[in-house]
């Protein structure tokens, strides 16, 4: 799909020397700033995030272990009116992706209504058996989710997955807008941002909010990370320092008679609330892979007792599911009552036979995923693909149909981006962060904007080529008191 053929979010879509009217301070910023000079920040916002070990790893990639993602100078900006509109349906999402969660684990209403097939659920990989019958603290399970979300119109927006396992790219939102902050200052007197530097805080206060009943008045909160190989490592370390608490390995935590305990210089100290980077798999030994040096012995069981929170709950994955997704509007409508305000992207789930015919007979124009994959690795982008990577994946899906489902190709909308030749539109997609604790479902005034920084590509995961640009939203007229730099919108629960 041609970059010129999409909705630009910034010009509109009058052409590519017009800019919307909210936006003209942006566009005259760009008018009056040559691009040596944008070129100049960008080199220096680079700089400042190699020297930070703002790195992330490409697994199997020998001759770039650790590098940068690229990052653009170009922000990317939603007004007030779209945003809330988009908070409203990405509230109504995730809490429909905890009663869920919390359902399948133990009910199972949706099941016996026949809303999904129950071999979906209970033949799934990533349904736990062992979390079944176990409830999280206060029925929170997906304390953090990051919803992909993709546009291609003024007011189309749609979802493109969800991620309620261990969401990722935060701390690039929050190190892109401080780059912003420093480097394009007068962006900032132009525009009235909502700021997300407060987002540390605010999950602070969500682990803090879903200690079990056992904690005390102060909860112990920590972020157990597999170490210092984990791609996403320097996140783990930024969170934990940002938030003041400690970063924790499988060898500084242990479990004795179900309650989970850290070893310090000062002796042991009993841990409330846990933010764990590590998959289910990788967990607890005794529960999962028994071949595991990532986990923690018996973390499982001190869970099961409620002597600890675990942030995100076990078993979230089948949330992430790409097959449970194409469920996700009768999901909703089920649990709220209400149809999505925010609609999927059309899915085929290639398990159905008719659904597999009508991909194998269109697999040149369509988007096909795994139903467990991420990253953007295991995937087909049918309009670029060659020959043989099309019969490749026409010979999968025949061998192994339920692994897919399969999308149309999207006009994903656009933002200009800096090139060597100047600025040129590039397409982009979108993942805000959400929290959940007792005090509610708060949507992060901003979010992660990948760009995909090939000319006319599609795919903007950072290990595919990717980078990020900031996420303005704007404040509109609401009281001086709620412009904020921690702004959230907000719904009680």
């Amino acid at each position: 799909m041609a970059a010129g053929q999409a909705f630009d979010e910034i010009r509109g879509q009058d052409g590519p020397d017009a800019i919307r009217p909210e936006f003209a301070a942006l566009g005259a910023w760009l008018d009056r700033t040559p691009q040596a000079d944008l070129e100049r920040r960008l080199e220096a916002a680079e700089a400042t995030f190699r020297q930070l070990g703002i790195t992330f790893a490409v697994y199997g990639d020998a001759d770039a272990a650790e590098r940068i993602i690229p990052f653009d100078i170009v922000p990317r900006v939603f007004t007030a009116s779209e945003w809330a509109g988009l908070s409203e349906g990405l509230v109504q999402r995730v809490d429909a992706i905890n009663a869920f969660l919390d359902d399948i684990y133990g009910a199972r209403e949706i099941l016996r209504a026949g809303v999904l097939p129950e071999e979906l659920i209970l033949g799934n990989p990533q349904f736990r058996p062992e979390v079944v019958g176990t409830r999280p603290p206060h029925g929170i399970w997906a304390h953090i989710c990051g919803i992909d979300c993709v546009r291609t119109g003024p007011d189309e927006f749609f979802v493109l997955e969800d991620n309620a396992r261990t969401p990722s790219g935060v701390s690039y939102m929050l190190e892109n807008r401080e780059a912003m902050i420093r480097l394009c200052p007068e962006l900032f007197r132009d525009f009235r941002v909502a700021a997300v530097d407060s987002y540390p805080d605010m999950l602070l206060e969500t682990m803090r909010s879903v200690a079990p009943a056992s904690a005390g008045a102060e909860p112990v909160c920590v972020v157990l990370t597999p170490g210092h190989f984990n791609s996403a490592y320097y996140e783990h370390s930024f969170l934990a320092d940002s938030m003041g608490v400690e970063l924790v390995e499988a060898a500084d935590l242990v479990v004795d008679d179900d309650v989970v305990w850290m070893r310090t210089i000062g002796g042991r100290v009993r841990v409330d609330v846990i933010y764990r980077r590590i998959d289910d798999d990788y967990l607890d030994p005794l529960v999962f892979r028994p071949d595991s040096l990532l986990g923690v012995p018996g973390i499982m069981a001190a869970y099961r007792a409620g002597n600890v929170a675990l942030i995100n709950a076990p078993g979230n994955g089948i949330a992430d599911d790409k097959a449970i997704y194409s469920y996700m509007p009768e999901i909703v409508r089920f649990y709220s009552g209400a149809d999505a305000k925010l609609p999927n992207v059309q899915t085929f789930r290639c398990r159905e036979p008719d659904a597999l015919r009508y991909v194998l007979d269109h697999l040149d124009q369509l988007v096909v995923k795994l139903v467990d994959g991420s990253g953007g690795y295991g995937m087909l982008v049918g309009p670029t693909a060659s020959s043989a990577e099309i019969e490749g994946f026409r010979a999968a899906l025949m061998a192994t149909p339920e692994r897919y489902i399969a999308q149309p190709t999207l006009a994903l909308s656009t933002v200009p981006t800096l090139t060597e030749r100047g600025l040129a539109p590039r397409h982009v997609d979108f993942r805000p962060f959400v929290l959940s604790g007792r005090g509610g479902v708060k949507v992060v005034p901003g979010g992660l904007t990948r760009v995909a920084l090939k000319e006319g590509s599609l795919v903007v995961n950072s290990s595919q080529g990717g980078g990020t640009k900031d996420s303005f939203v704007l404040m509109g007229d609401a009281p001086a008191q709620q412009q904020t730099l921690g702004a959230m919108t907000q719904r009680q629960g």
